[in-house]
């Protein structure tokens, strides 16, 4: 996880200038989207962090990588501050809240996230983080296949079981809603397409792993 520095402006000190000055470089605490979010292969090979950790979550959770990038595309277009859009009031003119408490890469909800972190014991989590939030993802899709029998690999019912919840899932609530199946077929495809680009760049990603565990 990331751990980012917080200078306090009321330290009117040399010491100040210098950590303000070393706080510039923390490059990690403004973390971009990818510049081209269509291939899985230039993500993982502009942020091969990236892919360490998602290697890590499949590890851990028996999850094809490829599920739940395709997923976190359609939730946050990979942005690591992303927020729900605000509710309108006054004849939808006015900006007031927002729609959910979902946050982050993932855009989970609070209590969701809460439970993730009960269950998985990962205190420091933030959704702000990408190593988190993707492990975060595999826990849920896990918990999708043995709640409600969907297959780590179908992104499609996954994807509805992650936005219409394991209740929602079982009660068919998707059902009276069009646009989210339209969404979730978006998801279907952009997760076989990744999968596709995947196969063909995993091999030299893990030498490049190999590579920079040992330099």
């Amino acid at each position: 996880m990331t751990f980012c520095v917080t200078i306090s402006p009321r330290l009117n000190t040399p010491l100040y200038a210098l950590l303000a000055a070393f706080s510039v470089l923390l490059a990690a605490c403004t973390v971009t989207p990818p510049k081209d979010s269509s291939n899985l292969c230039a993500i993982f090979e502009e942020k091969p962090d990236w892919y360490d950790a998602a290697d890590d979550m499949r590890e851990r959770w028996g999850v094809p990588i490829h599920v739940p990038m395709a997923m976190m595309y359609q939730e946050s277009s990979f942005k690591a501050d992303a927020l729900p859009p605000k509710d309108t009031i006054f004849f939808g003119l006015i900006p007031w809240g927002r729609v959910s408490s979902a946050y982050g890469y993932s855009q989970a909800k609070t209590l969701t996230w809460q439970d993730y972190v009960r269950e998985t014991g990962n205190g420091w989590a933030d959704r702000d983080d990408f190593e988190d939030a993707i492990d975060f993802m595999g826990w849920f899709i896990a918990k999708s296949h043995t709640i409600n029998g969907v297959s780590k690999w179908d992104a499609y019912a996954q994807y509805l079981n992650y936005h219409e919840g394991w209740g929602g899932y079982r009660r068919g609530t998707y059902q009276r809603k069009a646009w989210l199946v339209k969404v979730s077929e978006r998801v279907k495809s952009r997760s076989l397409r990744y999968a596709s680009q995947l196969r063909g760049c995993e091999e030299e990603l893990q030498k490049s792993w190999l590579w920079r565990l040992f330099t």
